[in-house]
């Protein structure tokens, strides 16, 4: 395995008395392609946010890219910019349009000039096929055209790592395959990806390894077709047999 872009070492995490993530070690490489599945409340959430920070964790050490989080809150602000996040709900801002959705960061905290900016959003924008929805505002869009919109958000920084969490899940069924398909590509693209997701077809195509949590620990981790035809575990069974 190469050098990980992602590494986390003893990580724990509680929220007051509860113990949310408990001893969690993971070594993601540059491209790989991780899936994160497991019951409600399994901590699957909490790991990729930690991943970012957006939750601190308490013990253990993460690492993204050879650089460690600590108490230097610029330090952590540099190494969180190479990592984009896709949300279950879409998180757009509703009085901006699509364009400036997508642009905002690039003037704001990149400073790049608005022609720049805005050339950038149009060439992600067109990446996840909807370079045409650019003056609507996002409740003009269907759901999934606005999932979309958020994974060009997030791309038109230019992230070493994009994290998704649940990213469909808000979503009606026949919008699901669309978003799901915009992921594949990027997937395709050599994006080192960790996507917290209950939908199997996605991670039997995409994912180079599928990571099974339950109450807060990583009990299984396997390459897709061994962890669907042969689990070595009772409750990773269990979860596969009311899943499928």
């Amino acid at each position: 395995m190469k050098e990980p872009l992602i590494e986390l070492v003893g990580v724990n995490k509680w929220f007051g008395s509860f113990h949310a993530l408990k001893d969690i070690n993971l070594r993601v490489a540059e491209g790989e392609r991780i899936v994160v599945c497991g019951p409600s409340g399994s901590g699957k959430s909490t790991m990729i946010r930690c991943v970012n920070q957006l939750e601190a964790h308490q013990e253990g050490d993460i690492v993204i890219a050879g650089r460690h989080y600590g108490r230097d809150e610029r330090e952590n602000a540099a190494i969180r910019s190479d990592i984009g996040m896709v949300f279950q709900s879409f998180n757009l801002f509703p009085h901006l349009t699509v364009l400036e959705n997508c642009t905002f960061a690039l003037t704001y905290v990149k400073q790049l000039p608005k022609a720049q900016a805005d050339a950038i959003a149009l060439e992600l924008l067109t990446r996840v096929r909807i370079p045409e929805q650019a003056a609507k505002y996002p409740m003009q869009l269907s759901g999934g055209q606005q999932q979309r919109v958020a994974i060009a958000r997030a791309l038109c920084m230019r992230p070493k790592i994009m994290l998704f969490d649940e990213p469909t899940a808000s979503l009606d069924p026949e919008m699901i395959n669309e978003v799901l398909a915009t992921m594949i590509e990027l997937a395709e693209s050599g994006m080192t990806m960790m996507v917290v997701t209950h939908e199997m077809g996605f991670a039997r195509k995409v994912a180079d390894r599928i990571i099974f949590m339950d109450q807060g620990e990583i009990v299984e981790e396997a390459p897709p077709e061994r962890f669907f035809r042969e689990p070595e575990y009772d409750r990773t069974r269990l979860f596969l047999s009311q899943i499928l």
